[in-house]
């Protein structure tokens, strides 16, 4: 039986929104594999969190809780994770593509002498393999990419999967893992939150963003007022962060946050490969630009040739409206 051991993460609300629809892969990917799906959590305080697992899809539940492993580090989870894979002895891994699956995948790999796929959209089942489809050339293309050595592990970029429905008649055996204590080379000293104003990037459905064709910063506050009606976040290209119109932090692109939204709404922006590997899994790209040659119409289902400025008025009372 080829089983998928699912990496999970958890925040406020338990079992974090990338965790629920890597189960939900997990689950649909296993039908063809003929196994079953495990998730493991690895931090303090997780009884809540593995209570939830099996209405998500999880037939097994690892739990390592542990004071040490409430905060990720590499020289702590690690060795939990390389036991938990050998104990479960998987056929797929799933992380998710976030600052923890990033640096623990690669790493875990190497220590299960496999290879890791980073950054998958897509899943499907050949034969016993998965194929993962994954951007590249900076978002120009994309590839479908399979692991040939077991256990094979992929990341997943968040909002690519869709999670199940939750069914309250399934219940997760739930595996204690024994933790010992680690032997850590650095520690962390603090913490330090940075205040997303509104909805964050990486959490939007919705993101309007825009790029140096605005042609200075107070453009921004009509795109402001788009998201408000739109209830979507505002982003920004790297040329608009590096000229000082909008903060760093909501930069959209290979060197800022990469987003993957039901709506992508690029206005004044070129689609320059940077920015595209930032925004190309979102679902729908509505591109807004004077320039017909713009690389941007290539990757938009929509398009609007024209001066922002005459069309986000419209758009803006059209959405309102509509919305109203």
């Amino acid at each position: 039986m080829a089983s998928i051991l699912v990496f999970g993460e958890t925040d406020e609300a338990g079992l974090s929104a990338p965790t629920l629809e890597m189960l939900g892969a997990a689950s649909r990917l296993s039908g063809e594999l003929g196994g079953g799906v495990s998730l493991a959590l690895l931090g303090s305080g997780l009884s809540d969190a593995a209570a939830s697992a099996g209405p998500a899809g999880a037939d097994t539940v690892y739990t390592a809780d542990a004071e040490s492993l409430a905060s990720y580090q590499t020289d702590s989870y690690l060795p939990v994770a390389q036991g938990i894979v050998e104990q479960d002895s998987p056929a797929v891994v799933l992380m998710s593509q976030s600052s923890m699956g990033r640096d623990l995948a690669p790493r875990l790999a190497t220590r299960l002498g496999t290879a890791a796929i980073m950054d998958s959209l897509g899943l499907e089942i050949d034969g016993d393999r998965v194929k993962a489809t994954r951007s590249c050339y900076g978002g120009n293309a994309r590839q479908v990419v399979t692991v040939q050595t077991d256990p094979q592990v992929i990341t997943v970029r968040p909002k690519s999967q869709d999670p199940l429905e939750a069914d309250a008649s399934r219940s997760a055996e739930v595996v204690a893992v024994d933790v010992a204590e680690p032997n850590l080379r650095a520690r962390t000293t603090g913490k330090e939150q940075a205040e997303a104003e509104g909805i964050r990037l990486e959490d939007a459905e919705v993101v309007v963003s825009g790029g140096r064709g605005l042609g200075g910063p107070e453009a921004f506050a009509d795109l402001e007022s788009l998201a408000g009606v739109l209830t979507a976040a505002v982003g920004s290209s790297r040329a608009a962060c590096d000229l000082g119109w909008y903060p760093p932090s909501q930069q959209v692109g290979l060197t800022g946050t990469v987003v993957s939204p039901t709506l992508y709404v690029a206005i004044a922006i070129s689609g320059a490969s940077q920015h595209m590997a930032g925004c190309g899994g979102s679902k729908n790209i509505v591109a807004i630009n004077k320039d017909p040659d713009a690389p941007i119409f290539s990757f938009s289902r929509f398009g609007i040739v024209d001066d922002y400025k005459k069309v986000l008025p419209a758009l803006e009372a059209a959405f309102a409206q509509a919305l109203d």
